[in-house]
């Protein structure tokens, strides 16, 4: 989830249940269905909380996701890794817990330091593993932190089908209307620019953008996006197009888009935005007709207080 493309990188490219019949996969798939909230407002948590893994539901009030991180290509990681060696029986009961509370529990695949395109692993074959993984741990569904900044400034279009594959035949399993399905691009990749000549996200937009519930997008570590303005309208720097209401003029539907923030100014790079700021332009948007939710990486430092101020007058 901590990527940056720095300005240096802009000028050339970058080297850097119950049991159901089996889907046309052949793995199982279970009957509940989770509906995709909208708005969105997710916690991602990565840091060590405790034995239980994911606090008391009550300390993440006004979230209705928390996306568990994270799954890479060697395993389930951190908090994605300590859910699954919980006992089933406690799994259960957390899953309830949060359930009750109006909260989904989702896990996010790859995050910064996974390279899946340029490793050569196979889209059919993890995305499959991914999807089993959901399944067998009574998950809502899974976030896609695609971070292969080679690969996707290589720009031979590599990157994007391996995306495009990856995410068909996650919902081969994972079918839309039963399970979130969500993706967490970093902005530049939402805007035409050179340095992405396959177009990115905006390519990953068009082939597979009806399968994606929405997007986690994150607007830090690039130097940009730390005003409203630059967050809302115009991001200027060297990511023109970026922000949040120039990425819908690029033809991404602004009702996908969730503002992802930082949830302390150690969580990024850069970027941060202090929660009670980041209201003042959650309502500039909402005035202007955007509603998808807010994002934040991670808890601790984005809590229940965090969100609440981060909603502004809009949101309650």
């Amino acid at each position: 989830m901590i990527a940056f493309l720095s300005a240096a990188l802009a000028l050339a490219s970058v080297s850097s249940v119950l049991a159901v019949p089996l889907s046309n996969n052949g793995v199982s798939s279970p009957v509940f269905r989770t509906k995709a909230p909208s708005p969105a407002f997710v916690i991602y948590t990565d840091k060590f909380v405790s034995a239980d893994v994911l606090p008391p539901a009550t300390q993440l009030a006004g979230y209705n996701v928390v996306a568990l991180s994270f799954l890479t290509l060697k395993g389930p990681v951190d908090q994605a890794g300590a859910f699954a060696a919980l006992p089933a029986a406690q799994r259960a009961a957390t899953k309830a817990e949060y359930s009750q509370a109006g909260i989904n529990i989702i896990v996010s695949a790859f995050g910064a330091t996974d390279t899946p395109t340029t490793s050569g692993a196979d889209p059919v074959g993890t995305a499959n593993t991914m999807a089993q993984f959901v399944i067998a741990n009574g998950l809502d569904g899974i976030d896609v932190d695609y971070e292969d900044l080679a690969a996707m400034n290589k720009g031979d279009g590599a990157a994007e089908q391996w995306v495009t594959t990856f995410t068909k035949t996650l919902r081969q399993t994972l079918p839309q209307g039963q399970f979130i399905l969500t993706h967490a691009p970093l902005a530049p990749w939402l805007a035409p620019n050179a340095q992405f000549a396959a177009g990115a996200y905006l390519t990953i937009n068009k082939n597979v953008g009806s399968l994606i519930d929405w997007y986690n997008i994150q607007f830090y570590n690039q130097g940009l996006y730390t005003d409203c303005n630059g967050l809302l309208n115009t991001s200027g720097g060297v990511f023109p197009g970026s922000s949040l209401f120039e990425i819908a003029n690029n033809g991404v539907s602004l009702n996908k888009l969730v503002i992802g923030k930082p949830g302390s100014a150690a969580d990024a790079t850069n970027g941060f935005i202090d929660p009670v700021t980041l209201g003042t332009c959650v309502n500039q948007a909402r005035i202007k007709g955007w509603s998808a939710g807010i994002m934040a990486f991670e808890f601790p430092d984005a809590n229940a207080t965090w969100i609440k101020d981060a909603k502004g007058k809009f949101f309650r």
